[in-house]
């Protein structure tokens, strides 16, 4: 009978290419966290099996600080020092014109947890977990069901490469939901003080506030400085990292049913038979274990991202790039994180290389962020995706308004 050897001699590598420190590793440090639980728990297995031989893996970190000249030398090293087999990016700021064209040049595989990052001048990028912020549309949907009443918007967040997109699709939700917005603040990066933000929000009496994609920090702030004030509306926004801190610093009864969209991963719901992510709730446990009060929306993500692409190697039994590549996309169907799902994003990306299923909506509910509806963004998109496309064009987003403005800049 074959035999599988398991060669001592070759590791196979995959490169994090992220914002270890600063104000945006939240978004990525604990990612890496969830990564090396990961690699833990494949080596101790076996490794990745291609063809009769098996192999240990490593996952390398580079922290690109946000910085994009950071992210090109971390592209550098990664790929020609390294030779790793795939680059995982929250992208965004990081992914320049100079690191495309590297990547282009080298034909490696990369990730990114932001398909706004996707053009069809990137063809070896793809976003095969996070579609964001296109989920974000199954949270406003869910909550103007879960309370008719809601009429009103006020929305903030910071004004960067990651507030700009998800401005443009929160828009297009309220306006599919039938929410006024009735006011809207982009706020500098370096932005501590949140009280006369809050205040001109509050003035417009919003039914909803909506924190948008606002990083930790701002996220804890804003609530913080809107229940101060008395605020007794609705909340939602795309994060809510460190909750049970926000529940201390406020009070359980004010964070109920703040809507979000990233649950802790021993949801109950997350043991139903369509979901693709091997024992949730142990992968759960064994990070707060490891990593005590590190658990964020992007915990999980970069693990799952590592499992689609070892899947992908063990049946093209090889690690070349375009081979894993097709294999991932073959028949233009894939197994995302929450159940089956589709290589979708020719009209908004230019490119069909975001897999897109499913999204959680989660609700804070008696002090845990628990699944409440599990929302079709492809189902939104085909009543509503004009809406989407008309927000986008008019904040220069578009796939070919960014390539238009990258030629520009060279």
């Amino acid at each position: 009978m074959p035999r599988t050897v398991i060669d001592a001699d070759k590791i196979l590598k995959i490169g994090m290419l992220a914002p270890l420190s600063g104000k945006m590793k939240s978004w990525a440090e604990p990612g890496f966290m969830g990564c090396l639980i990961w690699k833990d728990w494949v080596n101790k297995k076996g490794g990745i099996r291609i063809g009769d031989r098996r192999y240990q893996v490593d996952v390398i970190p580079y922290d690109t600080q946000f910085r994009p000249e950071k992210a090109l030398a971390g592209a550098r090293k990664l790929l020609i020092d390294h030779g790793v087999q795939l680059v995982m990016m929250l992208g965004g700021n990081d992914f320049s014109r100079p690191l495309r064209d590297f990547v282009n040049q080298r034909k490696a595989l990369v990730t990114t947890l932001l398909p706004s990052d996707l053009s069809p001048n990137a063809r070896t990028l793809i976003a095969p977990c996070e579609v964001h912020p296109i989920y974000n549309v199954t949270g406003v949907d869910w909550l103007v069901r879960d309370d008719p009443r809601l009429k009103t918007v006020a929305m903030c967040t910071q004004n960067d490469e990651h507030g700009l997109p998800s401005i443009a699709t929160y828009r297009a939700a309220f306006e599919a939901a039938g929410l006024t917005l009735v006011d809207e603040h982009l706020f500098p990066n370096q932005t501590s003080d949140f009280s006369e933000i809050i205040g001109r929000l509050l003035e417009k009496k919003p039914d909803v506030l909506c924190w948008d994609t606002a990083y930790e920090p701002f996220v804890h702030a804003m609530t913080i400085e809107a229940y101060k004030r008395g605020f007794k509306g609705r909340i939602i926004s795309c994060t809510c990292d460190n909750y049970l801190e926000l529940i201390e610093k406020t009070s359980p009864e004010f964070m109920e049913n703040f809507v979000f969209q990233f649950p802790d991963f021993d949801d109950p719901r997350l043991n139903e038979p369509q979901i693709n992510f091997g024992d949730p709730a142990g992968f759960f446990n064994e990070f707060c274990r490891r990593y005590p009060g590190e658990w964020s929306a992007v915990s999980w993500e970069y693990a799952a991202i590592l499992q689609m692409w070892k899947v992908a190697v063990e049946r093209a039994r090889t690690i070349e790039p375009l081979t894993v590549l097709a294999m991932m996309k073959v028949g233009g169907k894939g197994k995302h994180v929450f159940g089956e799902a589709t290589w979708w994003g020719r009209e908004l990306f230019g490119i069909d290389n975001a897999l897109v299923g499913d999204w959680p909506v989660v609700a804070i509910r008696n002090g845990r962020a628990r699944i409440v509806e599990f929302g079709s963004p492809l189902t939104w998109w085909k009543s509503y995706g004009y809406l989407l496309i008309k927000h986008m064009r008019a904040l220069n987003l578009m796939w070919d308004q960014r390539e238009e403005k990258l030629a520009l800049s060279r």
